[in-house]
């Protein structure tokens, strides 16, 4: 209970190296158990009582057994340590999330207490005095002034230099990024990024010299050494604060992250600064008051207007948000899901600052303070996030030239979702997670997880994916190869050699799948229950697409159809094109295209005009008037038939008296093309030809013909009832 928590840290520290060796050492000798294992099993089990084993197997087995338990010694003692190890580390780690909670609940003094403001401005007054007093007695010290005059010339010009920077260096910077958009173009934002970031730097380096100067002069003493130690990352917090404030809500309306005026704009660029004063002040009272010990009742009273000030800040930037919102709602555009966190980020931050006050106020002065300060730097961090996203998307259309949507392209987002998933662990330590416990997650990670007798790991992902992907890689230029190279020199038909392309890849995927899966180092056979319990499911709630699969395999293998037959499925009659895994693509003679699932084509009926050949019949009908010579016409059809260069000889054409129809002769051609996809236009000619041929003989073509009669003519002239105009003579 007297150990500090950085003593327990280092502590912890120093037992998990050890724990580090433990867990390298449990795999000593397992190449060596596993071989001794085999010879055991290889000897198989022991016999049952009463029967005698022979006395070399009995030897052999005594001498396994035993060579065998001196193998496993050092790791059983390592998994015992190991063991040892973790209860001590997590023992500590309860020590210490109990301290850090005890210290977040505790009631303290209230801040709002007037006998407590004035031990605390004397405190603070103190602290100032002994400031001054450290370096007045440094300058009064001889060797110290004597020291002084002698570094003087480095002092003033690091001085000088430190001013420089300072003052103008932010200057330069704009000037030098507006030689550079002039020399080399806008760079679609990217330029305006590195500039910004350039307005950081070169004051970051200017306060950097001008601590050195300070440092130079040896007139500091503890607590100016102090503050001098903090002046550079302050710098850089507020700087950075200050850069953010410029980047998200930037003085050009056209570049802004939410639709705000521009005095609301820059009232948000002063509220970020503020806030960054703040914290500044914040992280500057904490370390005085750790150095001169301050009682709690002083560092409470310290903190409180600090506290109170920046919720304030808080609440007002919540409400700009809210505004922002609320504009951009107004414009009639779809909520995005930037919109919708930045009203949800308005409400919590509205919650948080009131909450926060109202705890530094009534005592919790520890906990509300860290509130605040998480949220300020969780939000100086979201805000950061905001601005390399849209960095990434200005650089891809920088790279690309294509700038129109590039934010929004799916790299750049890629980038962004990867982006945020890194600074998830910073935000659990702005929230006040142990770095330790971040890390000791992050070990868990690496060494991954059981299934079954399976042990899963990022590094066996890695290597899946690495493998798969050169498996993958090669199985495509395999295909690439078979379909350009070596297939078109065989004789095999375009069908058979589309078929083979396909398993090609079917077949290379899967090997791919298998030979990752074991350098992986995942063991199928732990797997082989789960596949089962799956394969259940899948039977019933994928019947369909496995029905479709295997008859997409059993289509490449029998290959019923290839790609280019015509076929008719289910009344549509097209040319197929595509025959993949799960359905059959069929373009339709009208450019359309029909998707057709393979089980269909399995199970159901389907015509192939062009099955392994392109032969085919076309039948051309006509009828003649009644009293025509139907030798004459037969002679003539069949002239018509033989002249044309699309038929073929053997078999011959032929012509068909197929009867007497309601009111023609009627006769069909029939006749075997020798490529049946122009069977369309064969059958047009031969029409032609017909009505030609059949005008030169005066042979008519007869058209439908009825006689209608009427009855009760004059009654209908008349208009009258039928009943009532019996008797009167007809016209």
């Amino acid at each position: 209970a007297r150990a500090s928590n950085t003593a327990l840290e280092s502590l912890r520290g120093q037992i998990v190296a050890w724990r580090d060796e433990f867990s390298a050492a449990q795999e000593a000798n397992k190449a060596l158990i596993t071989i001794h294992q085999a010879q055991i099993d290889a000897l198989g089990a022991k016999p049952e009582e009463g029967v005698e084993e022979d006395p070399e197997i009995v030897d052999r087995r005594a001498e396994l057994a035993h060579e065998m338990a001196r193998l496993q010694a050092p790791v059983v003692r390592a998994d015992e340590a190991f063991s040892r190890a973790n209860g001590l580390i997590a023992e500590i780690d309860r020590i210490i999330n109990e301290r850090q909670t005890d210290e977040l609940i505790s009631l303290g003094p209230t801040p709002l207490n007037p006998a407590l403001w004035g031990n605390a401005v004397t405190d603070f007054l103190a602290s100032l005095r002994g400031l001054w007093t450290e370096t007045v007695s440094a300058w009064e010290n001889p060797v110290q002034r004597t020291e002084l005059v002698e570094d003087l010339p480095v002092v003033l010009a690091l001085l000088l230099a430190a001013g420089v920077l300072i003052l103008r260096g932010r200057e330069w910077v704009r000037r030098f990024g507006e030689h550079m958009r002039a020399r080399y173009g806008t760079g679609f934002g990217v330029w305006g990024f590195l500039i910004s970031l350039g307005k950081i730097a070169v004051p970051l380096v200017g306060v950097f010299l001008l601590s050195e100067a300070m440092f130079a002069t040896g007139l500091l003493g503890l607590r100016g050494s102090l503050l001098l130690s903090l002046l550079l990352p302050m710098a850089a917090l507020f700087l950075g604060f200050r850069w953010l404030a410029d980047r998200v809500f930037p003085a050009k309306s056209d570049q802004e992250y939410l639709i705000l005026s521009d005095q609301k704009r820059a009232q948000m660029r002063r509220l970020t600064v503020a806030v960054a004063l703040f914290l500044v002040a914040e992280r500057v009272l904490g370390s005085f008051s750790t150095f001169e010990h301050y009682s709690q009742e002083t560092k409470v009273v310290l903190l409180f207007p600090v506290i109170v000030l920046s919720a304030m800040a808080l609440f007002r930037i919540a409400q700009i948000f809210m505004i922002a919102e609320a504009r951009t709602t107004a414009t009639g555009e779809d909520p995005t899901i930037r919109l919708q966190i930045v009203r949800m980020l308005a409400r919590a931050l509205m919650a948080i600052a009131v909450i926060g006050a109202a705890m530094a106020a009534i005592g919790y002065g520890t906990a509300a303070t860290r509130l605040v300060v998480a949220t300020v730097l969780s939000l100086g961090l979201f805000g950061v996030l905001q601005v390399l996203a849209t960095f990434l998307g200005d650089l891809y259309g920088f790279i690309t030239g294509r700038y129109e949507g590039a934010r929004d392209a799916l790299i750049p987002v890629l980038l962004s979702f990867v982006l945020m998933l890194a600074s998830l662990p910073v935000f659990a330590l702005i929230w006040g997670a142990r770095t330790a416990t971040l890390l000791d997650l992050w070990d868990k990670f690496k060494t991954g997880f059981q299934v079954g007798d399976a042990h899963i790991s990022p590094t066996n992902f890695l290597t899946f994916a690495v493998i798969f992907a050169a498996g993958y890689m090669a199985t495509r230029l395999l295909q690439s190869g078979l379909r350009t190279s070596v297939l078109p020199k065989t004789k095999i038909d375009t069908g058979g050699q589309n078929a083979i392309v396909s398993g090609t890849g079917y077949v290379g995927i899967f090997l791919a799948a298998v030979i990752a899966i074991t350098s992986a180092g995942i063991d199928l056979s732990s797997i082989a229950i789960v596949a089962g319990a799956l394969s259940v499911g899948i039977g019933f709630g994928l019947q369909n697409i496995v029905s479709n699969f295997v008859s997409g395999i059993i289509l490449l293998i029998e290959r019923p159809i290839s790609e280019g037959d015509w076929i008719e499925v289910g009344g549509t009659h097209g040319t197929v094109r595509d025959i993949s895994v799960r359905s059959t693509r069929i373009e339709t003679f009208d450019r359309s295209d029909v998707i057709v699932p393979n089980s269909d084509l399995i199970s159901g009926k389907v015509t192939n005009y062009t099955r392994g050949k392109t032969v085919g019949r076309v039948i051309v009908p006509v009828g003649v008037a009644y009293g025509t010579d139907s030798r004459v016409v037969e002679k003539i059809l069949l002239t018509i038939a033989q002249e044309h260069p699309m038929t073929l000889s053997s078999p011959a054409p032929y012509v068909v008296f197929q009867g007497f129809g309601a009111d023609s002769l009627d006769f069909e051609i029939r006749a075997i093309l020798r490529d049946v996809n122009y069977v369309l236009s064969v059958r047009s000619e031969m029409n032609h030809e017909i009505a030609k041929r059949f005008a030169e003989e005066g042979i008519e073509i007869p058209f439908a013909q009825r006689d209608i009669y009427i009855k009760n003519l004059n009654d209908l002239k008349a208009g009258q009832d039928p009943e009532n105009a019996k008797g009167q003579p007809d016209e």
